[in-house]
């Protein structure tokens, strides 16, 4: 089978690499991670202008009419350049379950770099079971009252529309019974509480008491947010192992560059034949994960019933090489690896991070064995 890009992927690639190598570098990238948004406007708009935030929706809407390995493509380039602006909060989540819901008129502000999107969607007890919610939404004469608390929304603070889950019927575990709202971020009854994770990005605690909003603000179906939220989920899980098997390459060639030039008793330490082998090791590792990327990525666009099975095992898998490799590139760096002014120990916060996103290691292999063997 050819794995090979598409000239038009190709392009893509080439334009988000050039662009990170001449005005996103480390120390660019500490300065905007460290500011009190957490991102660079001016570098979202210097993404809406190349047409990076059109890469998923359809042409009719204004997008570039990409599939899920082209959103990979992105993400890849991304992980390699730690990028911190909210792709995936605004463009991936929220502005994918806008798409497919029919807001066309959000989707294209989104697009246009005009409008910052979050989905809120995990709550303190549900870990990463998205259907798992206690979170109401109370039809009322004007609408609906939301009452609840979304906890780690990625861009909860920049975001001026909030995609949220609650339950409109049934239990706190039923997929059944849930409903997706876009809300205004600033709509009176929301607290935000700011947080930063492991990686420096800025996450938000958000508190809904008796925000009312009209019954316009449903997206897709009443009750039926599930279908809605599956297919995003797995692009999205897609994505971020795209991201991290970028981290995992660059960790690799930079570990290996490292070896050729620190020396250790006259030679350089990549001389030694115990750190070839740990480097192999971590080469080999990196080679899996792109593979199982691959698999995962090619069952879904062919619509196999056995891709939610294989992307939970691209979780899992990715995630568990994702430490090794993180693991051997701090070890084969020595004290210099732990330090803040180096990139090696931003690249593995990062990784710790895209592990958790939507099922950690474990919780991925649970999944995998429920989809392959218990049915």
């Amino acid at each position: 089978m050819d794995f090979s890009l598409t000239q038009e992927q190709s392009l893509l690639k080439g334009s988000i690499s050039k662009y990170l190598a001449n005005d996103y570098d480390f120390r660019e990238r500490r300065s905007i991670a460290t500011s009190e948004l957490g991102f660079s406007a001016e570098h979202w708009a210097r993404f809406a202008e190349l047409g990076w935030l059109s890469v998923p929706f359809d042409e009719a809407i204004g997008g570039f009419g990409g599939a899920v390995e082209d959103t990979a493509v992105v993400l890849e380039e991304f992980g390699k350049g730690l990028v911190v602006e909210p792709y995936l909060a605004t463009v991936l989540l929220a502005g994918q379950l806008l798409a497919r819901s029919g807001r066309a008129d959000l989707v294209r502000s989104i697009i246009d770099g005009d409008l910052h999107c979050a989905f809120a969607g995990l709550e303190r007890q549900s870990r990463q079971n998205f259907h798992d919610v206690t979170t109401t939404a109370v039809e009322v004469a004007n609408g609906f009252s939301l009452n609840g608390t979304k906890v780690l929304v990625m861009n909860g603070i920049a975001a001026q529309k909030l995609v949220v889950t609650a339950r409109t019927s049934g239990a706190q575990f039923d997929e059944n019974g849930i409903t997706l709202f876009v809300v205004d971020a600033q709509a009176t009854g929301i607290t935000k509480t700011a947080i930063r994770s492991m990686d420096g990005s800025r996450l938000a605690n958000i508190r809904f008491r008796d925000v009312v909003v009209p019954s316009s603000a449903i997206l897709g179906e009443l009750n039926l947010a599930a279908a809605l939220l599956s297919p995003v989920m797995l692009e999205a899980r897609i994505a971020v192992c795209a991201e991290a098997v970028g981290i995992i390459d660059l960790l690799c060639s930079k570990t290996v560059a490292y070896s050729q030039t620190r020396t250790q008793f006259g030679v350089a330490i990549g001389s030694f034949q115990a750190l070839q082998h740990r480097m192999v090791d971590m080469l080999m590792a990196a080679q899996q994960s792109r593979s199982i990327l691959y698999r995962a990525i090619c069952e879904y666009q062919q619509g196999d019933t056995s891709a939610p099975a294989t992307i939970a095992a691209m979780k899992a898998l990715i995630g568990k090489h994702g430490r090794y490799v993180g693991e051997e590139a701090l070890q084969l760096h020595g004290g210099m690896g732990m330090t803040d002014e180096l990139d090696i120990g931003h690249y593995v916060k990062r990784l710790m991070v895209l592990n958790h996103l939507f099922g950690d290691t474990d919780a991925s292999l649970r999944e995998f064995c429920r989809a392959a063997y218990c049915t």
